[in-house]
């Protein structure tokens, strides 16, 4: 009864705010056509835009969907730039629930009461949304943890029974976008069952906090001693898969430009941090924060850490492979040299482009999309929209661009924004292109040789002195595996046998050269170390 009063909720509320005329307009003529247009005519809100529209949808249908709206709206190689541009607007803040709840959900989680836990537990939470609600405490000091006495701490909290709502929910869109699928003309292009798998995949890791916290402490690992960026430290021991406790951080938010500068917080210099630690996330580390919006980066006022940045909130995060990362530098490398030719042949080593696809004709759909960029100055060039019209060129060709590559364009675009905010004048590029070039001087140069033969080392040297006797049992195994029918035969495989003895020379120089080098990869640092 539940399912169905919902239904006719989501109904309601498609009429009210006239998506069905939306969908009379995309919809292929047929039956479904004729039910759906008398909807459409009657709607109230049938002549506002049609972004619009869809947020206030997904507004008044709950906390759900309008985190599926964020999610969608980092789709711009899918949607309409208007529609992209209004669901960017959704605010994820939803009613606290009530103080009882959370001290409950936190005693439940972590086994004892709070007062054994928290000096001080403020009931009245400091953010709200969807999925969590935050606290502040003050930490007691235990057997175990004598230092934790004091410490001032934010507690995360799952929202109770939201799994419940969200697996009803998704239930729900995954049949939306069925028919979407199904009867819209532009449904296939739009892949609606493609991008309710992948918002499933993303708010179910937003439902582990356990999940969460490992990435807060990656991140905080990768900043070490780090002047320009804090992260919040883990207490593991009161971590729950519904309860995060963190270090409280103490800063204002990076939104708030008059108060940063009214402190004298140099917003010039706050700008190249900020990207300087994105791409050093991205391409550094592979490893990066995928959330980086104003609501999520504080800066620090404190006099022992003053300017630096502040990253909160790491229940989205994106990884690149070697593969992505090089593809990645290469491209922005190539774009701004005008090498379309080497931009098209890199969608060709990539794997992604089918084998039929004209090499030349990429190139040319590329130059079409990245030449009119240079009529400008180097400064007003957007890396995340040069990326984003590159994956939208790259779908004409039937190139599926990879989630995190997605994931990855869709934060640029958020970290350039919040940079050009702080700094109208900033040349993203120039603070760009020497961590891109630091990076491929340590993949194809002498570091980068040294580094990966560093790696591979202790593997080689388990393999290397198996060999001969391997390739001893090889030949053994080839003679054995023979049918001698004639002599000829048989003196072909002698003759075969004779010329692999006759590489033994070769094969010992090669393997006593090899094993001198493994170790002195391996004993060198002992040798540094005396």
């Amino acid at each position: 009864m539940q399912k169905i009063s919902r239904i006719l909720k989501i109904f309601y509320i498609l009429w009210r705010y006239g998506l069905f005329e939306l969908l009379q307009r995309n919809i292929k003529p047929g039956l479904i056509f004729f039910l759906v247009w008398p909807l459409a005519l009657l709607s109230p809100a049938r002549y506002r835009p049609r972004g619009e529209r869809l947020r206030l949808t997904l507004e008044d249908l709950g906390p759900v969907f309008i985190k599926f709206g964020q999610v969608l709206s980092t789709r711009r190689d899918l949607l309409p730039e208007d529609i992209a541009d209004e669901l960017a607007k959704l605010q994820d803040s939803v009613p606290p629930f009530s103080s009882t709840q959370s001290a409950e959900i936190v005693q439940a989680a972590l086994g004892l009461d709070l007062k054994d836990i928290f000096s001080s537990f403020d009931a009245n939470p400091v953010a709200s949304a969807s999925v969590a609600q935050v606290h502040f405490g003050v930490l007691c000091g235990t057997e175990k943890n004598p230092e934790w006495e004091g410490q001032s701490v934010a507690i995360k909290v799952l929202r109770p029974g939201i799994l419940k709502v969200i697996e009803s929910d998704l239930a729900l869109m995954r049949t939306l976008a069925y028919f979407v699928e199904r009867f819209s003309e532009d449904g296939k292009r739009l892949k609606p069952q493609e991008v309710v798998a992948g918002f499933d995949t993303t708010i179910h890791d937003e439902l582990d906090l356990l999940r969460e916290a490992s990435n807060c402490s990656q991140l905080r690992r990768n900043f070490v001693g780090s002047n320009q960026i804090m992260i919040p430290d883990v207490y593991w021991d009161l971590c729950h898969v519904n309860v995060m406790v963190m270090q409280r951080m103490y800063g204002i938010s990076i939104a708030r430009l008059d108060e940063l500068r009214a402190a004298g917080v140099d917003l010039r210099q706050l700008a190249v941090d900020g990207v300087e630690v994105f791409f050093t996330q991205a391409f550094s580390h592979g490893f990066f924060h995928a959330d980086m919006h104003p609501g999520n980066i504080m800066v620090s006022l404190e006099p022992a850490t003053f300017g630096r940045l502040i990253s909160l909130d790491f229940g989205i995060v994106g990884t690149l492979s070697e593969v992505d990362k090089n593809y990645l530098v290469q491209n922005f490398l190539a774009f701004f040299n005008r090498d379309y030719h080497r931009v098209a042949a890199l969608h060709v080593e990539s794997g992604w482009v089918p084998a039929q696809t004209s090499i030349e004709e990429l190139e040319g759909a590329v130059r079409a999309v990245c030449e009119p960029y240079f009529d400008r100055p180097l400064k007003e060039i957007s890396l995340g929209i040069v990326l984003l019209r590159l994956f939208q060129t790259s779908r004409r060709f039937k190139v599926e661009i990879q989630p995190q590559l997605t994931l990855l364009q869709k934060t640029l675009l958020n970290v350039e924004g919040l940079g050009r905010q702080l700094d109208p004048d900033l040349d993203l590029w120039k603070t760009v292109k020497p961590i891109m070039q630091t990076w491929m001087n340590e993949q194809v140069g002498v570091k980068g040789f040294w580094e990966k033969l560093k790696l591979e080392a202790p593997q080689w040297a388990q393999k290397v002195p198996t060999l001969p006797r391997l390739i001893v049992q090889w030949l053994e195994n080839d003679i054995r595996n023979k049918s001698l029918v004639d002599r000829e035969e048989l003196l072909d495989l002698v003759k075969k046998h004779t010329d692999a003895q006759g590489y033994w020379k070769f094969v010992s120089i090669f393997l006593i050269g090899l094993l001198a080098g493994i170790c002195l990869i391996l004993f060198l640092p002992l040798f540094q170390s005396i």
